[in-house]
């Protein structure tokens, strides 16, 4: 069973450390801390064993890829496992150091897990890791295709509702009128329609003005007047003695008295 994976460094301070069952913190530490003491140098050996766990180990430049086994754990398979740890880690970094592998820690750790599971190894090669990691998905992909249209017509639909409105706004000041209220557009344009709504039909009952009566007419009257009658006798006196008939003056005369009495007033006392 493969118990954590690490990368560190030669005096045994971790720098990327993944832990594939429950394990705390101090033991991990305490591990990678002891396995400097237990190498023996002048021997070209990939593993070294203690009482408990068992270290499969690769030299990179100044770095160590550690994996941390138990001691009746299949070596061939832990070997096979190790190379692929050490061919996962220069994917993600450009170099093999420890500003680098820092930097890129989360992408080590997500690759770690596509690895191994609960302590064991998947049957995966380095392309399949590398697939996983990106998670690729083509619904993915196609719902964000749909999304981003969506999108772009909802916008283009804003916009033509934009320019309807300004356009209407135009030409109600072109012809003099309120501009028409859409809804939709919170309490306020339902209150300009509600003031328009009632602003119309106070118009409406407004009682009509009366006209004034047309002026009286300035030419001769008909009616009857007192004391026409005699200048009307005289006139037609003087045109027949123009016409050389001879015409009695007393009928001027009675003429004359009856136009003043008929003018004379009437006492009603």
């Amino acid at each position: 069973v493969l118990l954590a994976a690490a990368v560190c460094t030669k005096a045994g301070k971790a720098i990327v450390s993944r832990q594939f069952v429950e394990m705390t913190r101090t033991r991990i530490e305490g591990l990678l801390a002891a396995f400097p003491k237990l190498m023996n140098t002048g021997k070209q050996h990939t593993f070294v064993e203690t009482e408990s766990v068992r270290y499969v180990y690769q030299p990179m430049e100044k770095l160590y890829m550690v994996l941390i086994t138990t001691k009746n754990s299949n070596i061939l398979e832990d070997l096979e496992t190790l190379r692929l740890f050490s061919r996962v880690i220069p994917e993600y970094c450009r170099a093999l150091e420890e500003n680098e592998i820092s930097e890129h820690c989360f992408d080590l750790i997500f690759a770690f897990d596509e690895i191994v599971a609960l302590g064991y190894r998947e049957n995966v090669n380095l392309a399949q890791i590398r697939t996983f990691t990106e998670m690729d998905s083509h619904e993915e992909k196609v719902f964000r295709a749909v999304r981003e249209t969506q999108e772009r017509e909802a916008k283009a639909e804003m916009r033509r509702k934009a320019k309807e409105l300004q356009q209407a706004r135009r030409d109600a000041e072109r012809h003099g009128k309120k501009a028409p209220g859409f809804g939709g557009f919170g309490s306020s344009a339902v209150s300009g329609g509600v003031t328009a709504m009632i602003t119309e039909t106070i118009i409406e009952t407004e009682k009509p003005k009366v006209a004034p009566a047309p002026a009286r007419p300035t030419g001769p009257s008909k009616a009857l007047k007192l004391g026409a009658k005699g200048k009307e006798v005289d006139n037609f006196v003087d045109k027949l003695k123009s016409e050389g008939e001879n015409i009695m003056t007393s009928v001027g005369k009675r003429s004359a008295e009856a136009a003043k009495v008929l003018t004379s007033p009437i006492n009603m006392e």
